[in-house]
Parts: C-alpha cells; structure tokens; sequence
C-alpha cells in the first residue's frame, strides 16, 4: 500500500512537472518484467523509458521540459530480431527478448538481477549511433526514502567526444575519461558547477537525461559511457539527432523551450561591484562613464542595500531615493539591476509568515532549515520555489516592494540554492531527488511574474545556475564567485563553452574574478602593464592590470561582458592609466560589434544555437579541434583565441581546416589547418576572421538607448555567404510578432558583390556601406 502511494506521487509530479498528461506511446514492450516505452517527440527526437513497473514507464517527462509526444512519420515494425521504430531520419531497435536461462555460478552472485534491455539507434542508412548496452535500478535509502540508483550504459567508441552538461570549471573542454559531477555545487574545488543533463557528442546525436538528482557522467571511460542518478524509480532520456549540431540545439529547443531575446542593453557593458553601498556611489560610477566617453548599458545594485536579509526591502539611510537614482540613470541611458535572494532570516519580518505557510526548505520535522554548517553561513532559510504559490508571492514582493523604485530587471542570486538541499524536503519531495531543479522553477516566478506585470517590457535574469529550460525564462548565467587569478581566467573559456554547448546561450563571468585581491602574489615574469599607480586597488599584486585587461579582451566576445568582484573598485580607470587605455578600446569595439552581436541574439531565439561555440560545433570534419578549449568561435565570424598566459605576447593558434582565415588586426589570410603563432603584445587579442564572413559594424555610441547607425559592412572574401542583419527597439515584446528589422545580406564571391535584400540599412547605402578586405 505505501509503495503504492508512493507510486502515485511519482507519476503525479511527473505530470505536473511536464505540463501534459502522458500520451500513448509509439510501443510499450515487455522485455521479462522490464518494461520499456518508446515515444517520438519529433521525427529526429525519441524518448526511451525503462522501469520494472508498467505505470512509471508511461508517465510523462519531468521538470523542464515543455514538448508534446509527436508520432508524426513514426513507423513500428515487430520481428524475430526485436522492435524497430523509424522515420526518415533515424532509427531505433529494442531487441528482442530472450527467455532467462538458469544462471551459472558466478551470475548467481554477481549478475543483476534486473531483466535486461538493450537498444541501438541508428543513423538513415542503418550506421549505428547510438547503443544501449545496459541499464541499473540498484535499491537503496536516501533522505529516508526506499528508492534506487537509476542509470544506464552505452557504447562509447574511441572517436567520439563528450561535451555539454552545464558548468564544470576542471578546465577541460571534451570529457572523454572523465567523470563529471552533475550537480548544483557552490564549493566545487575548481569552481561552482551547474547540472544541465544535456550531452552532446561530435557524433551527431545528443543525450538530454530526465533526471533531477544528483548525475555522475563516465564518459567514454573503458569504452562505455554511463549514467547514474541518485534518486529515481526509473530511466527516462531523450536522444536527438541531427546532419549538424544546430540541429541538436534545435530538438533541444523543441523539447525544453525557446531562449527569448534579451533587452539590447543586456549585450552591452554591465558594471557591478561586491558593493556599490549608497545611492550616490551609484550615479558617481555611472557619471564617471558618462563624463569620459565611455560606453555603459547597465548598474548593478549587487546585495545588503536591504536592511535585514529576507526583507525585500530598501535601506533608507543608504538609498534615500531610489526612484530618482533609476530616473536619473534612465535620463543617460543606464539602466539597472539589483541583487534580490531567496534568503530569510528568522528575524525578517515575512520569516514567520512564510515558516507558517510552509514555504521553505524544511527538515525532516517539517521544521525550516536556518542556514548552513559550512561556511558560517547564516543567512536564514530558503525561500521553496518549488510551490507555485511560494513563487507568485515572492514575485509580488520584488514588484511591490523593489521593482516600484524603477529598477529594470533582477539579480537572482543563490539560484543553485545555496542551502543545498540535500536531507531536507521541498514542497515536491526530498531535496536530493529534486537537487537540481530549484533554478528552473525560482527563475519561472519572477519571469512569469515579470511578463505577466510588465507585459511589453522584456524580462531580464542575472541568474547563477540552470537546469533544463532554464533559458526559456530570460537568464543570463555567469560562473559564480571565481578567484581573480590567471588560472580562473584559463579555465573560463571551456567551461563557458561547454555552458554553451549544454543548449543555453547566454554565459558570461565576473571580468577579473570575484574573490579579493590576494595581499601577496609574485609574477611569473615582469607585468606588462606598469601597477604603480593603481596601488590603492591592486596593492601588490603587480600583474593584475595585464591580468585584468587580458579578462576585458576575452569577455569582448563572450555573450555577456560584465565587471564584478570584491575590490576596492572594479571601474575600468581603477587599474592605472595603461590598463584604462586599453580597456576602454575593447568597450569600444563591443559596441561596435553590437550589429553583429545583437543579430546573433536574434539567429538564437529563432533556432535554439548558442552563438559562443567550441570549435567541434562549426568544424566537425576536423580531428584537431575536438578538444581544443581555448579558443572559440564568436558567431560565424570570428575566432577568438584568447591570452591566458601572464607576461605572454605571443601564442600559437590552431586554424581549422576547411577555411581560409583572415588576422582581423593585420588582414593577413592565412590557410586553415595549421597552427600558426601570433603576436599578441598587450591590447591585441589574437582574433581571426573566417573567409566569406560578413561582419555590420556600428557607429560609436555610448549605450544601446541611442539609435545606432551602421558605419561599414565589412567582407572578407573566399566564400560565398549570407548575413541577417537584424534590429528592434531592444525593448518589447514586439520581435515576437516580428516586428524587428531584418536585411539580409548576401556576398557573392565570384562577382565580388554585396547586395542587401529587406529593411534599409541605417548609415547608407550598401554601396557606401561596403568595406572588401583584401
């Protein structure tokens, strides 16, 4: 009877968590009490479910994601060999089931006890892709719950590669003999990691794993690669194929969401700082930028502008004003964001109210859980966003209480929770098998929220973790609170590109680390920027201006660019005037890019593709690039090879074969397939143009409120291409009911010509607009 209940709960949630009702499936087989279902989602989409009971087996998908089972073209063909489902893209057998023989000696004390079940998806012409060799209930007890570790097993063969997956700061771009993690965890040695249960592979096929728990992935490890989930009564995945990988990112939109476009202001310069404490410190930054020409979209009110933790409220004494603080910074076309945790002390004055309401964390006595052991932290208890009325009530505060003085859009922090909720309970279940979703659902109330109470106004989320679907709810993610060194910088580009590389496009991370400034650090070798009169920020730490400027280069081309971190200041002129000069150029040439940057932010909502991508996505044909983590594309452009390296000024950069490749800054073409060293004094980032890019260059401005005209198209030749050039008014809603600019712009490689189709090109004609690289 209790599994029974138990059992209820289960397939409940489940359908809660999806949105639909479970439909039937193409098949559901019986392989000796081993139950599988088998559902198409899309023609290149399947979805396999494995459970010893028939009832967990056709529940639907759980959290994130969004999509209606769809059999359209699916056919089902039953013989000796087994079940075959096709369409026209591919394929998947079940193999047959074979009757249990008497097991041997060994089998009687080491063979699973679960029926087997084994599967092999294949590719149009009967090429295998895929293999399902095995897959594991193992009893056990977590949190007081008499539950099983889930998994499975599959071939692994010794080409393919591993990417995806969220956040793993090791350092590594391609996870072949590694295992990962794959779970919200703040104090990762290397770094906070985030669990997007998404595997991507240069095989042309994806796995998206249904399952929140805590998910250790061994990928292609003794030639298998395995999962292995916490907590579950089932294994439920997805597999998407695709000719490319945007075709992946496109079954993974269709399952999980569409990433909206964010505001304009969103691709421009963020300035934050582990704190700006007063009202006035605020509009003196923003000014400071203003009064020097340099280029500012957004100011960051980052945390304790409230008077007690959980009061959603806003210190008078340091903020008398905040209404006129936005209104000034909207006159110079500044807007904000400030920081708002799930975080109540017991103290608060909504403690009470929302301990007596039930909702948050709660131990096993239903009691709230204040804080945590590690740490010292005592930062209160956790808001639980798994209740959606804990959400709609949160949403409220932050309107009523915080979003009425005028601020744009929100910071919400300690989305992993913090509070790790591993042995307590939610609204939905136990923490642990619930571990990862709490960021899918706490970003949810306030997007909601936000769409449904500021309805033309885009939605904007600085968010620090993710699960699947989280881009449908207008996050931008950064890397958390990483440490201010040389070694943090190296170890962003890959985790930022297998980020990407997990189906959401919007990453970035805190230009020059978060944590303080180290009070003793020796250069490898002599800085090659002067210190001396940045003191009262870097102290003794020498190299960190080249450091820094090293980190302005790099985040140039990443899809955010935002300053952060616990210095003393973190304004581009805090670093000396060497570093400001240098600084203030890469500003620059962000906002030049912004025609370019601001239509791939469009290519994303229309397909799904993040536009940061490792070089396997675009390069597939190359061996060399399968675990090159260190340099990248920027859109279909640029190739960005960033300095990592401190005192360096020079670095070798391998050139993809298939192409040929301009030095953006000397317009030297160079042949791919080679690694090639390039010079890279400071201010120079070594950075490439794909022949037959086409790339919009904008007029300067100082912020994206200012209409900007173009100021020359550029073409590098050596390959026939095409470019949509796209613009709104980075604000609306309207760019759903497309509503935007769009001109598409066509090169010509034999003739030599550009021409321009759609909306008229702001700054010129396309003749006057045109710039051919020779």
């Amino acid at each position: 009877m209790a599994w029974c209940k138990y059992l209820f709960v289960i397939v409940s949630t489940c359908a809660v968590a999806s949105g639909f009702a479970a439909a039937a499936p193409l098949a559901l087989l019986d392989r000796n009490g081993s139950y599988a279902s088998i559902e198409a989602y899309a023609p290149n989409i399947v979805r396999v479910t494995l459970s010893i009971d028939k009832d967990l087996a056709l529940a639907p998908p759980g959290y994130g994601f969004i999509a209606a089972a769809d059999a359209t073209g699916w056919k089902h063909r039953t013989s000796a060999a087994g079940d075959e489902f096709s369409s026209d893209v591919m394929s998947l057998e079940v193999n047959a089931q074979s009757w249990p023989k008497p097991p041997s000696q060994m089998e009687r004390y080491f063979a699973p006890s679960l029926p087997s079940v084994s599967l092999t998806v294949r590719k149009p012409g009967g090429t295998p892709l895929l293999q399902m060799s095995g897959w594991e209930m193992a009893p056990h007890t977590v949190n007081g719950e008499k539950t099983f570790r889930v998994g499975a097993t599959f071939n692994a063969p010794a080409d393919e590669h591993y990417y995806g997956l969220g956040q793993n700061q090791e350092g590594v771009l391609d996870y072949r003999g590694r295992s990962i993690d794959c779970k919200h965890f703040y104090d990762a040695p290397a770094g906070e990691t985030v669990c997007v249960p998404f595997l991507v592979t240069n095989k042309g096929y994806g796995i998206v794993w249904d399952n929140p728990s805590d998910t250790v992935v061994s990928a292609g490890i003794h030639d298998h690669t395995t999962w292995k989930s916490n907590v579950g009564e089932r294994v439920s995945y997805f597999v998407i194929t695709g000719a490319t990988l945007d075709e992946l990112y496109a079954g993974y939109r269709r399952l999980t969401g569409i990433t909206p476009l964010p505001p304009k202001a969103a691709f421009g310069y963020i300035q934050s700082k582990a704190r700006y404490e007063t009202q006035q410190q605020v509009l003196d930054v923003a000014a400071g930028y203003h009064s020097r020409g340099y280029p500012l979209d957004v100011m960051v009110v980052d945390w304790f502008y409230w008077t007690r933790m959980g009061q959603l409220d806003i210190d008078p004494t340091a903020f008398p004003d905040p209404k006129a603080m936005n209104r000034a910074l909207h006159e110079q076309g500044v807007q904000s964001i400030i920081s708002v945790w799930p975080r109540f002390e017991k103290e608060s004055r909504y403690f009470d109210f929302l301990a007596a309401k039930g909702w948050l964390l709660k131990d096993k006595d239903g009691k709230p859980v204040d804080g945590l052991a590690e740490r010292s932290d005592r930062a209160g208890a956790l808001l639980d966003s798994t209740n959606p009325q804990a959400r709609e009530w949160y949403w409220e505060r932050i309107r009523d209480n915080i979003a009425s003085s005028g601020f744009d859009w929100f910071w919400l922090d300690e989305t992993e929770p913090d509070l790790v909720p591993d042995g307590y309970f939610y609204s939905i279940g136990s923490g642990d098998r619930y571990h990862n979703v709490f960021p899918l659902l706490h970003t949810q109330g306030v997007a909601e929220g936000s769409r449904r109470d500021r309805a033309n106004k885009r939605n904007l989320i600085l968010a620090r973790a993710a699960y699947l679907g989280s881009q449908r709810y207008g996050s931008l993610f950064w890397s958390s609170d990483i440490n201010p060194t040389w070694e943090a910088l190296r170890r962003q580009i890959p985790t930022g590109l297998n980020f990407t590389a997990s189906g959401l496009a919007y990453w970035g991370n805190d230009i020059g680390g978060w944590q303080s400034l180290p009070q003793l650090h020796t250069p490898e070798r002599t800085p090659l920027l002067d210190p001396s009169d940045a003191r009262d920020v870097v102290g003794h730490y020498d190299d960190y201006p080249e450091l820094i400027t090293r980190w302005y280069e790099y985040a140039t081309f990443t899809p955010t660019m935002r300053a952060h971190g616990a210095r003393k200041s973190t304004e581009v002129w805090s670093y000396g005037k060497q570093a400001e000069a240098v600084i203030s150029k890469y500003l620059r040439l962000r906002y030049k890019l912004m025609p370019y940057i601001y239509s791939l932010g469009k290519q994303t909502y229309d397909t799904g593709a993040p536009f940061m991508r490792a070089l396997f996505m675009d390069f597939p044909n190359d061996p060399h690039v399968s675990n090159i983590g260190d340099e990248y594309m920027f859109g279909p452009a640029f190739l960005v090879a960033p300095v990592t390296e401190q005192g360096r000024e020079s670095r070798q950069v391998y050139l993809p074969a298939g192409r040929d490749w301009y030095n953006y800054w000397t317009n030297e073409r160079l042949k791919g397939g080679q690694t090639v060293t390039v010079a890279a004094p400071i201010g120079t980032v070594p950075l490439f143009v794909a022949a037959g890019s086409i790339i919009p260059l904008g007029k300067d401005i100082q912020n994206t409120s200012t209409p900007q005209a173009l100021e020359e198209i550029r073409v590098y030749p050596g390959k026939g291409s095409e470019f949509a050039l796209y613009d709104d008014d980075g604000v609306t809603y309207d760019y759903e009911k497309s509503q935007g600019r769009v001109t598409r712009l066509r090169w010509d490689d034999e003739r030599g010509q550009l021409t321009a189709k759609g909306a008229p090109l702001a700054g010129g004609s396309i003749g006057e607009l045109t710039k051919v690289i020779r």
